[in-house]
């Protein structure tokens, strides 16, 4: 089922992986997406934690615009982003009965600013939007607040991405453009947007984060700082320096991690991680590997017919769940396993205060990992 992946000799370019066919909540429990039937554009909410999952329709008093963007809520209700007039318009759906209900929001104005949501909350009753300015970023509470959007933080620079560092909706890492030099910040949302330096790998690198578990303290980062842009990791609030495995080298593919197996409490290199392959040629379908950072290869996975790209939530078992649609199939999960998949131990601690990470030694056994 599974098999080592060869070792490349020169990589292409890895390159920012396309946006996943869904979003799921932070539990897995809820996914929802964009869809349409014969041309009409319609959000769609997925039941995944049933033993039987299914799918909700939730079509509104009319279609959608190809370019809503949906994020799903605990409660299993939709979020949905609209532009209109200038403004951006937030409105949550639910089923009721034959139809669609729906409570407005309100909106919010950034003339000159591009808005997007962020990815789902460890606390999936609220959520958040970037709204990215020439000088600086507004950080949003657009859903779960007590009169509408709010603006929460105002972080100088231009903001992108937007990663969770902790359980409870407070840190919030962005990857800051500034003086022509990308890195990573943590956002103190509970500080007025305090910020703090996170990845700092060389003077003159770019720096992403890609995804954090909090419970183990493992990140996933994007650097060039060894002389090209590649895939590396570290450990939140650790002095230990990024390491950039030789085997997440995978020559003529983009490799993007979307899921980190959650519950190995203090255990970083216990962590499964699940990457999203997109092959050089964009008429080829996505693949899919595992990755421990304690192993020295990545192992190839068969994802289900259908599987909806770069889409998957791990349990704590090392169970590797992928919702797909298909055929006779209009709403499934596949559950892969991962040999050598170690069980979750303990309960999450909370997160510390996130310190810079240092320059990664990049030859002998440090880079192997």
């Amino acid at each position: 089922m599974t098999a080592p992946v060869a070792e490349p000799s020169p990589p292409a370019a890895p390159r920012r992986g396309p946006a996943p066919a869904a979003v799921l909540t932070a539990d897995g429990a809820y996914a929802a997406r964009l869809t349409h039937t014969g041309g009409s554009w319609y959000p769609e909410r997925w039941t995944l934690d049933s033993p039987e999952p299914y799918a909700v329709p939730l079509p509104g008093h009319q279609p959608e615009e190809p370019g809503t963007a949906v994020h799903p809520m605990a409660d299993g209700r939709v979020l949905v982003h609209r532009r209109a007039a200038g403004r951006h318009v937030f409105a949550l759906l639910y089923p009721t009965g034959p139809g669609t209900g729906e409570v407005a929001l309100g909106g919010v104005e950034c003339a000159g600013a591009e808005l997007t949501l962020l990815p789902p909350a460890p606390d999936g009753t609220y959520a958040y939007a970037l709204a990215a300015g020439e000088r600086s970023t507004a950080v949003w509470l657009v859903a779960g607040g007590s009169f509408g959007p709010e603006h929460l933080a105002e972080v100088p620079g231009r903001c992108t991405g937007g990663v969770w560092l902790d359980g409870t909706n407070r840190m919030l890492a962005l990857d800051r453009e500034l003086d022509g030099l990308t890195k990573t910040v943590a956002v103190d949302l509970e500080r007025g947007g305090e910020v703090t330096p996170l990845l700092q790998i060389a003077a003159d690198s770019d720096d992403r984060l890609l995804l954090a578990d909090a419970a183990s303290g493992l990140l996933l980062l994007r650097s060039d700082a060894p002389g090209e842009p590649r895939l590396g990791w570290g450990v939140l609030g650790s002095t230990h320096p990024v390491r950039f495995p030789e085997c997440l080298r995978l020559p003529g593919h983009g490799a993007t991690p979307f899921a980190i197996q959650p519950g190995q409490v203090l255990l970083p290199e216990a962590c499964a991680v699940a990457l999203r392959l997109d092959a050089a040629d964009p008429a080829s379908r996505p693949a899919l590997c595992a990755w421990r950072p304690a192993d020295r290869r990545v192992q190839q996975l068969a994802p289900p017919d259908g599987w909806l790209p770069g889409v998957g939530h791990w349990t704590p078992e090392g169970v590797l769940r992928l919702p797909y649609a298909g055929g006779a199939v209009p709403c499934g999960v596949a559950r892969v396993e991962v040999p050598g998949a170690p069980a979750a131990r303990g309960s999450a601690p909370r997160a510390a205060r996130p310190v810079p990470l240092q320059q990664a030694p990049l030859g002998g056994r440090a880079a192997g990992g």
